[in-house]
């Protein structure tokens, strides 16, 4: 038995671009539709339909007066009464759209995404909790990292605002995070209860192919047809830890290995950007970061030529490295799965406890490149029917546990516990 329609509003400081917030909470959305629901959507920044959407400029994480805020609250142990009345004023503002959002979508579950959980926009968190307070209206908060996982947030003048809000703990708010570690977390410094719900693809989408949009994509990236494309799809922070993409393209020893990063340096530095592109300079790595060329969605224009996605970049890449010394989950993973492309992965913790056990077949490394790493990769780029059996394999993995079907099913036991009735 199914439930009725229900109005779900999801909020956070960005639905826009591909950061991985963004990206699960469309996957969501698109469950939900699937169901019946329907989904509205608040943030600072968005690219969502706008008949759908409310766009509250101050709900930004890079919005002014918040930015004033994050340099007073945090890497300091005192506030200003100034700072704390900046913080109250912009709350307010938001608490008051936040219901314009409700009343004017009849939003029946609030959507918390990420906004509970890291607090990039302070202002946000305490607005929300509070009006979750007041409502009452049934509430999933979606957990993608929390802030004591990140070392910006270890100093703190504002630890009363955290533990109000980040997260809160109410009856009427159901937790979700993305890994096991997690939720362990969660419990010991909060004793909040939470279900694991992971990232998810929709594997029962058939694989783009290569079309006459993408089919320059070398060709603009400087790459030629016949060289060897090794993709790192993510950001450049230092817990990607890209330098040991480099070290791999070092040890292979073939100039015709091209290293391509996706994406830039985001809300933490260049300087770890700077310090891969002085180190791939110093080994003789030929690295592209191809930032100005992928989007969030295909475009073109005459002075800037074309703009691609990142899957137009995965259809091109022979391997895909994933060296990271941590990750919440690891989007690029099953990203590189889906496309049935060969994947090296540094064991970070999350993977070890909740992905490898899963079954898949990649080449693993232990902090460092080691003689085997190098060869396996080498064999899995020289020899075609060991890299197809690969692939395939790890795609029946991945559909079997991270699908969308995996998440309607789950998704369908949190509203059964809000509802009553077996409701996704």
């Amino acid at each position: 038995m199914q439930i009725e329609n229900k109005h779900f509003g999801f909020i956070s400081t960005r639905f826009a671009g591909t950061d991985g917030v963004s990206l699960e909470s469309r996957k969501w959305a698109q469950v939900l539709s699937r169901c019946g629901h329907e989904c509205y959507w608040y943030a600072g920044s968005l690219d969502t339909p706008t008949e759908r959407s409310m766009q509250v400029p101050e709900a930004f994480f890079e919005d002014r007066e918040n930015l004033w805020i994050n340099s007073q609250i945090f890497g300091k142990v005192s506030r200003s009464r100034e700072c704390t009345d900046r913080i109250h004023r912009l709350k307010e503002k938001l608490k008051d759209e936040l219901y314009k959002f409700i009343e004017k979508f009849r939003i029946d579950v609030i959507v918390a995404q990420n906004c509970l959980t890291i607090p990039m926009h302070v202002p946000l968190g305490l607005a929300l909790t509070e009006v979750i307070a007041e409502s009452r209206i049934p509430t999933i908060a979606h957990h993608h990292d929390f802030y004591w996982e990140r070392d910006r947030f270890a100093i703190t003048a504002a630890p009363d605002y955290l533990h109000m809000a980040f997260p809160p703990k109410f009856t009427n708010v159901q937790h979700v995070v993305i890994n096991s570690s997690a939720r362990e977390q969660l419990a010991h410094r909060t004793g909040i209860t939470s279900f694991v719900i992971p990232n998810v693809l929709d594997f029962s989408v058939p694989c783009p192919s290569i079309d006459d949009f993408s089919s320059s994509f070398r060709q603009d990236i400087n790459v030629a047809a016949d060289d060897i494309l090794i993709l790192q799809p993510t950001r450049i922070v230092s817990r990607k830890g890209i330098e040991h993409a480099i070290e791999l393209v070092r040890r292979l020893k073939d100039p015709k290995y091209k290293l391509v990063v996706s994406h830039e340096a985001g809300d933490e530095g260049f300087e770890y950007q700077e310090f891969l592109s002085d180190y791939a300079a110093s080994v003789g790595v030929d690295m592209r970061i191809i930032s100005h060329r992928v989007s969030s969605m295909r475009s073109e224009d005459k002075e800037m030529g074309k703009h691609y996605t990142l899957w137009d970049a995965y259809l091109h890449a022979d391997l895909v490295t994933y060296p990271s010394l941590y990750e919440g989950f690891g989007n690029a993973f099953l990203e590189a799965v889906y496309f049935r492309k060969p994947l090296l992965v540094n064991r970070y913790s999350i993977y070890i406890r909740d992905i490898e056990p899963k079954g898949f077949q990649v080449v693993e490394m232990n902090g460092y490149i080691t003689k085997s790493v190098v060869a396996e990769t080498r064999r899995i780029l020289e020899d075609p029917d060991y890299r197809e059996s690969m692939v395939n394999h790890n795609f029946e993995r991945a559909k079997k546990y991270y699908s969308f079907d995996v998440l309607e099913r789950k998704l369908g036991y949190l509203l059964s516990n809000t509802f009553g009735v077996d409701s996704a």
